[in-house]
């Protein structure tokens, strides 16, 4: 069961990382040498996605759209200066026109609103969500780990993972039913419950396969108290019918919508290239020295 299409919510105003956000999407900050959005187009490239669905502010489609089409000028100056290294990394981010959609949330009304704008992009299939600054560092993609996982199950699949306790309220949150390896049994699901109250410590990350059917979940839900629609009250509705699973992955994620989360994928990407990883690895060690010192 392949997945053609996927959904790249990036319509945030990102501004726990302003004034860098003021006028760049956060989605385009970059992890070592790429922005978020290409490590999350990669990702769904990995399972042979053939349409990317961009959920944008108003503000922001240019850049996005930018990194993603022909660069003309550069690619003329890198290949008459003999750069063709480079020249075929630039290349290599190019999406084809037909390839690419963008839908405007009009309103920052909350992830559920941002997948329910991309309805008219999606047809009778299961497809994607992809949320760029949920990085996950691991020999296979993670979602090439959930599609294998899904294949001969079906129904929707969210990746999840442990959390600590304090951390609990920050993230949609599993109540857990059969355990089979790596797939869970979804029975419930509640979004930002305070720790006392939480059924588990399993949280859903930004990793999603959802049937079409969350769309008319979508449409009949209520805003929360933050005047949002979340996805997560969409999906619980779901549960009971077509299987609904957690997938547990295998690789390290970093929450690059928290600076420290940001600045620690930096560090675990630097390290994971070849390339990189002595002189990285180097400083990370004079600046622990340092702080011994202090």
């Amino acid at each position: 069961m392949s997945i053609r299409k996927a959904v790249f919510p990036v319509a945030g105003l990102g501004t726990r990382f302003l004034p860098a956000t003021k006028s760049v999407p956060k989605e385009m900050l970059p992890v070592v040498d790429k922005p978020l959005v290409q490590y999350a187009v990669e990702e769904a490239q990995s399972v042979g996605v053939e349409q990317f669905i961009f959920v944008v502010s108003p503000n922001n489609k240019n850049a996005i759209g930018n990194h993603f089409s022909d660069s003309n000028e550069l690619e003329r100056v890198l290949g008459d200066t003999g750069r063709s290294s480079l020249l075929a990394t630039i290349r290599g981010c190019q999406l084809s026109s037909s390839a690419v959609q963008f839908v405007v949330q009009e309103q920052p009304l909350g992830l559920g609103h941002a997948v329910w704008c991309a309805r008219k992009f999606i047809d009778e299939e299961a497809f994607a969500v992809i949320l760029p600054d949920d990085l996950v560092l691991a020999d296979e993609p993670c979602l090439a780990q959930m599609v294998a996982a899904r294949e001969g199950l079906g129904g929707n699949m969210v990746a999840v993972m442990d959390v600590p306790t304090d951390h609990i309220s920050r993230y949609g949150v599993v109540t857990p039913g059969k355990v089979h390896g790596r797939l869970i049994e979804i029975k419930g699901l509640v979004e930002k419950p305070q720790a006392l109250k939480a059924p588990s410590t399993l949280a859903i990350i930004g990793r999603y396969i959802l049937l079409p059917e969350i769309f008319d979940q979508l449409a009949e839900q209520n805003k929360d108290v933050r005047g949002e629609i979340q996805l997560t009250d969409a999906m619980a509705t779901l549960i009971g019918g077509k299987p609904f699973s957690g997938f547990r992955f295998d690789g390290e994620r970093y929450d690059c919508g928290d600076k420290v989360g940001f600045l620690e994928a930096n560090i675990a990407y630097g390290l994971a290239r070849e390339e990189l990883h002595d002189d990285v690895a180097a400083v990370v060690l004079r600046v622990a020295d340092a702080l011994k010192s202090e």
